[in-house]
């Protein structure tokens, strides 16, 4: 049994993940921000000896507060899923800094936060797990924030590999495609309502671009990262799932 902490462990990718992993009888830390999402989730896992962690990965003091409560748990792998998405425009409304809090910076105080833990570990190698984006690979109108922060999670994912490799932790990033949750539904109905159509006819122009035509599902993420968790020689690199909406050489 390994031990592995989830940020935005309470819907989405971050909760088939979880699902996931205590399906193969791993212990599973869930943090998020809302309690009762993450209570909801840790119901349902197999196995009777998961913890949850309430925090707001955007405030450095809640994350280390949370650490606190875990001080002693020694952890294999973090997996660092949460973030947030949506358009945002220059303004007085522009959501600017609550993308880029939460999606990069959230990432860069729950990794360090939780560190200590994986150091801890007894496993000779260690995982450290980040959830990008194919937007951090292509342009979207009135998404740079998003755009922005993934790209940044990349190069933040490539200086831990190289800091953290003598240590044998091995980080890596995944950069999903459209996935059928909650946020890629309420985005497509945000563009949709945007440019006057209906969401189901904006669904049809954005598989355009993809390959396949379709989204992935959150338990064709899970499987991935459950694979990326056990491997030992895959470091410094973007896992792109994506249904062929970007090909890289």
């Amino acid at each position: 049994m390994k031990t592995y902490i989830i940020s935005g462990a309470g819907s989405g990718i971050g909760k088939a993940m979880a699902n996931q992993l205590a399906s193969e009888g791993n212990q599973i830390i869930l943090l998020g921000r809302n309690r009762a999402n993450l209570e909801e989730v840790k119901s349902g896992l197999k196995g009777d000896n998961h913890l949850i962690l309430a925090a707001d990965i955007t405030n450095k003091d809640s994350v280390l507060a949370a650490a606190k409560m875990a001080q002693s748990i020694p952890i294999d792998g973090i997996v660092a899923n949460a973030g947030i998405g949506g358009e945002n425009n220059w303004g007085e409304k522009d959501r600017w800094d609550e993308i880029v809090s939460t999606n990069l910076t959230g990432t860069y105080n729950f990794v360090n936060a939780f560190l200590p833990n994986l150091v801890l570990s007894k496993n000779e190698v260690k995982h450290i797990l980040i959830t990008s984006s194919v937007l951090a690979r292509l342009g979207v109108v009135n998404y740079t924030a998003y755009c922005a922060s993934k790209a940044g999670l990349l190069g933040l994912m490539r200086s831990w590999a190289m800091e953290f490799a003598s240590k044998n932790i091995l980080v890596n990033a995944i950069a999903p495609g459209w996935v059928d949750t909650d946020m890629a539904q309420e985005g497509l109905q945000g563009i949709a309502d945007g440019i006057g159509i209906s969401k189901a006819e904006f669904f049809d122009i954005a598989m355009q671009s993809v390959p396949l035509k379709k989204m992935s599902q959150p338990q064709e993420i899970a499987d991935l990262v459950s694979y990326l968790l056990k491997q030992q020689s895959i470091i410094g690199q973007t896992i792109d799932i994506n249904a062929g909406s970007v090909m890289n050489s």
